[in-house]
Formats: structure tokens, sequence, C-alpha cells
């Protein structure tokens, strides 16, 4: 018997993964990545248990959802309810690929409130069409028994009955199993992130929503100087070098050159003043000294020099994101 199970890399499903492992189930992973979650401990712990891990790309799918969820946000820019039912569309996919009888997640009764109640869990099941056939084995006693549990494929009691936000169980069930190395709960999903949301909603509102755009809102200080114009600025030697990466054709390349200070993109409809008030800024966070200009390079196919002086802090709050 061959289960798929969705490994995201956190500790539930791990675990999920461990429980079906013990009761000799063939076990196939896979991990669905994006610009907004991935996660490299699904590569270390198959690795480690020798369990045949496939990654898929599904940021064109995510890309579209977040246009326009049918069930809707959580409390920031997260559609988890089509997120998973995508997933588990995928996954119904690959399930007949790979020979899999099932799917088996690491879903937790009432541990997210909104994509994880009774009502949430039925949804995504319905929605993904794999009805019957989706086992959630760290709270299958507490659901209605699947085709794998009644069918005998997977035994039901040894199956557990956890449910809520509590992490108790986990832990000692991952000590039990020997298992030390886990992520902590903290993280996950970008679109979880206040911050990292707030700025999505910036880009849908004044830009298109690309792969490119995106990869720019996870790195440095943002700023809309007016609608359709934003900055970003590095804000260490790292970010600097993955915003030159970004670069492209139409955008402003600003970098610090008479002191020491970040690069900065300057991306859209950016006028002579857009890219003064973006040196303006650029300069609170080099190392000038009061009284003295910042001198930057300005590269947009050509290259040429700026000289400003520091912007007012209350300038630059309320232009950032």
């Amino acid at each position: 018997m061959k289960a798929l199970v969705l490994l995201s890399g956190g500790l539930d499903s791990i675990l999920a993964m461990k429980l079906l492992l013990e009761q000799g189930i063939d076990v196939v992973a896979v991990h669905f990545v994006s610009p907004f979650f991935r996660s490299p401990w699904t590569v270390k712990m198959t690795k480690e248990w020798g369990i045949p891990l496939l990654e898929v790309d599904i940021t064109d799918d995510i890309l579209e959802l977040i246009k326009a969820p049918p069930h809707g946000f959580g409390s920031q820019m997260n559609p988890c309810i089509d997120c998973h039912a995508l997933m588990l569309r995928k996954a119904k996919e690959i399930m007949k690929e790979v020979g899999a009888s099932f799917v088996a997640t690491g879903e937790v009764l009432g541990e997210r409130p909104m994509s994880q109640n009774r009502n949430a869990l039925r949804i995504v099941e319905r929605e993904s069409g794999l009805e019957g056939l989706l086992l959630r084995p760290l709270s299958a006693k507490l659901l209605p028994p699947t085709i794998p549990e009644r069918e005998g494929w997977v035994d039901r009691g040894k199956l557990l009955d956890i449910r809520g936000r509590s992490r108790k169980r986990q832990v000692e069930l991952a000590a039990k199993f020997g298992i030390k190395d886990y992520p902590s709960p903290a993280g996950g999903c970008l679109l979880t992130d206040p911050q990292f949301s707030r700025r999505l909603r910036d880009l849908m509102e004044n830009e298109e929503l690309t792969k490119g755009n995106v990869a720019l809102l996870k790195i440095g200080r943002h700023f809309r100087l007016r609608k359709g114009v934003k900055l970003v600025v590095g804000r260490n030697r790292e970010e600097n070098e993955r915003l030159r990466e970004l670069f492209r054709e139409g955008d402003f390349l600003l970098q610090a050159y008479s002191h020491k200070g970040p690069d900065g993109i300057l991306r859209g409809n950016v006028s002579e003043e857009d890219i003064i008030m973006a040196g303006r800024i650029m300069a609170r966070y080099s190392d000038l000294n009061e009284g003295e200009k910042l001198v930057l390079k300005v590269k947009d196919g050509g290259e040429r020099e700026i000289e400003v002086e520091k912007a007012e802090e209350e300038v630059v709050r309320k232009l950032m994101l």
C-alpha cells in the first residue's frame, strides 16, 4: 500500500508521515513551493528517512488564486482554504501518477481557526475530488473513517485524536519517535505575515502581480513615493546584491557613492523628482554626517550622479510601507 503525503516541512506533516511509516505503508512525499512558502526541512527529513520527494512549483496557480480567492482571505492575504484545495487537487493528479492509493496530510482539527475547522476540512476534501481518500492521521479518530481506514489499508486504532492549537502532544510524539530536529511553528507562509501582506496589497493596487514583483517584496525597506512609483532600499550587503540581481530594464538602480550606504531600486513611471526623493530617503540610511550630502550613482541604461541631502524622518515614515 502506498500513500502520497503532503509534506510542508512542519512538525505536523513530519509526524503524519511517520505514523504511516510505522504501519509499514510505502510513502511518497510531495512538497508544494511558491515565493510564499518553501521549507528546506522537507529535503532533510525525506533524505534521512529514505523517502522519495517531489517538489512541485505552484507559483502561477497561487498568483491567480490571490487575485480573487472563492473562500476569501484569513487575517492577512492568506487564502488558506482555497490554497489547501488547490494543493490537494494537484495531489490527486500526482497520486495517480505515482501509484498511490490515498493522500495524507498533517492537518490538525482546530489548530488553525479558519482553515482547519470541521467545515473547512470538508470543503477542501470535496473541492479536491479526494472524498474518502484524504487521511489526516493526527486527527483521524475525531473525523469520519476514510476509505483507507474502512478497507483496512490503515489501522485506525493506531491513528490519533489531536485537536486544538497546543503542540504538546506533537512534541511528545516527536520525542517518542526520536525526532529531535524540526522547525518551530513560527514562520511558514509569508501570506500570513502582516508586513508582507501590506506590501502585497500595495503591489496589487499599483503594479502587476508577477513572480518578479513578488520576489522584490521579500527584501529591503519599501516606500510608495506616489501611485505607480515604488522604491526598495537594501538593508545589508546581501540585500544590496539581491537588488542588483532583480534590477531589470525600465528600473532605476541607485547606489550610494560618496559615503557608505544602501542600494535601491526605483520602479514605475519615474520622474526626476522621484529620483531625487528616492536619493534623499536612501541618504537617511547612509553614514552621512550632519550637514553633508550624499552622492549617488543612478543607472537606467546609462549612468550619472546626483547629490542629495537627507529626507526628513517624518517624510520617510509617511512613505514607508
